[in-house]
């Protein structure tokens, strides 16, 4: 599935961070609801399936009470069953920032990214911050009052989501990944919201050339003000990690000093995404296991893990387990694209980050 015609490394490392974005949201998204499935519910799901440690998709439920609270689309997310990926928001974003890159280029303005959504995004398929302000530009506001209006949901997750384009374009280039991520954030978020989708940018596009995955989270950390909440949670998350703290009391200590945020939070879900990235050490399943067994967001955190581990390793070195059930098929909201070809989704991807290079 290598993108053809293009720098080989560069075309591995983006197919991997699309490999890695889609697995890892399927892998998350019958868990997806921070409220029920705890970070212990989730690993109590897993051993009584026999799964823990978790090294594949999430197995199908042992018990009749774990199943009832799944999220419906569990019976094609789960190991055995995955033919293709399922429709997502986390994924529909990803297409739909490619889709703006090609018909507005870089210098695309937040006017545009609204104007798209419009176009080409249902307004079922949008939810919390993105579904006020899709109803803020339906009413005929204009950015940045679309992120202000009636919108209580403008520090939670949806502009990070929402960011992998910015990163896989830009590889390298942390700094200006954020400042694409942040012209697309400020649609729809504020404050850190909006630091949350530079800072998740600038780490995948560290990730193609830092040595390490501490190296890139340093370097992401660079491009948001130090004494943000995101920027002071990220840091407490790695200084837990460099002290020697086993990765349960990592986040059990996170959990305590986010409480209240809520499970769609950027700050909160930072924190188990660091997590997981520290702690999983590069390696692609560690990564994106231990993030969803993180809890909160599963499938968002599952799935900006798998993009930052996919380009760390390319889309050579992720195992078969992950990417041959995809079936190299994207199913999508985004209109004209249901059906369409992660080969070829990267394939673009790749083609606008050599006209930037």
């Amino acid at each position: 599935m290598t993108p053809t015609g293009s720098d080989p490394d560069l075309a591995d490392r983006v197919l991997g961070g699309w490999l890695g974005r889609i697995a890892g949201n399927m892998l998350g998204k019958p868990v997806e609801n921070g409220e029920v499935w705890t970070r212990e519910r989730i690993d109590d799901y897993l051993r009584r399936a026999g799964a823990l440690p978790l090294t594949d998709y999430l197995p199908e439920p042992a018990a009749d009470e774990d199943r009832r609270w799944l999220r419906p689309e569990w019976r094609a997310c789960v190991r055995g069953r995955i033919h293709g990926s399922c429709r997502d928001d986390d994924v529909d974003y990803a297409i739909l920032g490619l889709h703006l890159l090609e018909t507005h280029g870089f210098g695309f303005s937040t006017e545009q990214v609204g104007d798209l959504w419009l176009l080409r995004l249902p307004y079922l398929q949008t939810f919390t911050a993105e579904r006020v302000a899709y109803r803020n530009l339906a009413d005929g506001l204009k950015p940045p009052v679309t992120a202000t209006y009636d919108n209580p949901y403008q520090e939670w997750i949806g502009a990070l989501i929402r960011a992998d384009v910015h990163g896989w374009t830009c590889p390298g280039a942390p700094r200006r990944a954020a400042s694409l991520a942040r012209r697309d954030a400020t649609l729809s978020h504020t404050g850190n919201g909006v630091y949350g989708a530079m800072w998740a940018a600038a780490l995948i596009a560290a990730a193609f050339t830092a040595p390490t995955v501490r190296h890139a989270l340093d370097e992401a950390l660079a491009v948001v003000p130090a004494s943000c909440r995101l920027a002071r949670t990220v840091r407490r998350v790695a200084a837990l990690h460099d002290a020697g703290l086993t990765w349960e009391d990592t986040l059990t200590t996170l959990a305590d000093e986010t409480a209240g945020l809520g499970w769609i939070h950027t700050v909160p879900n930072a924190a188990v995404l660091t997590a997981g990235l520290l702690y999983g050490d590069g390696d692609f399943t560690r990564t994106i296991t231990l993030t969803v067994r993180g809890g909160l967001d599963t499938d968002s955190n599952g799935a900006t893990a798998g993009s930052v581990a996919g380009v760390l390793t390319g889309a050579h070195a992720i195992p078969s387990r992950w990417t041959e059930p995809l079936e190299d098929t994207v199913r999508s909201a985004v209109f004209g694209f249901d059906g369409v070809r992660i080969s070829e989704l990267a394939k673009r991807t790749v083609r606008l980050a050599e006209t930037e290079r």
